[in-house]
């Protein structure tokens, strides 16, 4: 077999579209080229992906290899596609049978030794799995430092490895004990703690206005000089609001997961952020005083 088609994700703002990583063996001149609009950092994965190999104890084919991520016109960015790209070139080459490749989503990036690194987005990934799943939904093999995080997501099947070779053994090992443990972690406490009203001396208009504003879930706009106590009042907002549901955490949680700040001791806390009073018009966009 000289063609392998693995499924992964890319990052498109909150969505996690679904990529086809499809590699080819062919004759020619030996070489790897990727191609479906990748970035600096997805390029570089062949150089990443070949020393894995190599250290782990694979053979490189030495052949044409073209490594195709569909759909075209969507941009690839970060190493996650590394463990795709990897497993597809295994693969195509017969190192590794394929017949359960369909069954997986991967993710993952590759150091040169065949370590797995954390990548951006596990949540928001394994989010995307759960919701546009047709029957059967698929697994998803992660490294194992994200798996606190995409295990926040009900249902969602969890395999964490530590190395390429754990992967590479859990499809060619016919040994059940040599095959990844689905993962299953207890949620977080849901007990929030938030900073509570009783604190504040005073500011019976400006406290009145956050529990209507509470109660009918409206928009707030605080305004005063510094120091009048704005931040102090918005920073205890969220205690007034009721606790997220399951979707409302996963979406903000999922957010946070895209630039890497997500933490599983932060689930199903409303999210505030509170800029310095100086900071500029600029700075303060998609910023400012938040709680969702």
């Amino acid at each position: 077999m000289s063609l392998a088609v693995l499924r992964s994700r890319a990052l498109s703002g909150m969505e996690a579209p679904a990529v086809s990583v499809e590699v080819h063996l062919a004759n020619g001149l030996p070489g790897l080229t990727i191609v479906g609009l990748p970035d600096a950092e997805v390029r570089e994965a062949k150089d990443r992906v070949r020393a894995a190999l190599q250290n782990v104890g694979f053979e490189m084919p030495a052949r044409r290899i073209t490594v195709n991520l569909a759909p075209a016109d969507l941009p690839k960015e970060s190493g996650r596609f590394d463990l795709p790209i990897a497993l597809g070139i295994l693969a195509a080459s017969g190192q590794i049978p394929a017949q359960e490749l369909e069954r997986y989503e991967f993710a993952g990036e590759l150091s040169l030794s065949g370590q797995l690194r954390p990548v951006r987005g596990a949540l928001a990934m394994t989010f995307a799995i759960g919701r546009s799943s047709q029957g059967t939904r698929r697994a998803f093999i992660l490294p194992r430092a994200n798996a606190d995080e995409a295990a926040l997501v009900m249902d969602a099947a969890i395999y964490p490895a530590d190395t390429l070779l754990q992967v590479c053994a859990h499809f060619a090992s016919g040994d059940g004990a040599a095959r990844l443990d689905r993962y299953r972690n207890e949620r977080p406490g849901e007990a929030v703690n938030y900073p509570d009203f009783s604190d504040v001396k005073g500011q019976q208009h400006a406290k009145r206005a956050l529990e209507i504003a509470a109660a009918g879930s409206h928009s707030l706009l605080l305004m005063g000089p510094p120091g009048a106590g704005k931040s102090m009042l918005a920073a205890r907002f969220p205690g007034l609001l009721p606790p997220m549901t399951d979707e409302e955490a996963l979406e903000a949680a999922a957010v946070q997961s895209l630039n890497g700040s997500f933490s599983a001791e932060r689930w199903r806390v409303r999210p505030f952020r509170s800029p310095h009073h100086t900071s500029s018009g600029v700075a303060l966009v998609g910023g400012g005083c938040q709680f969702h």
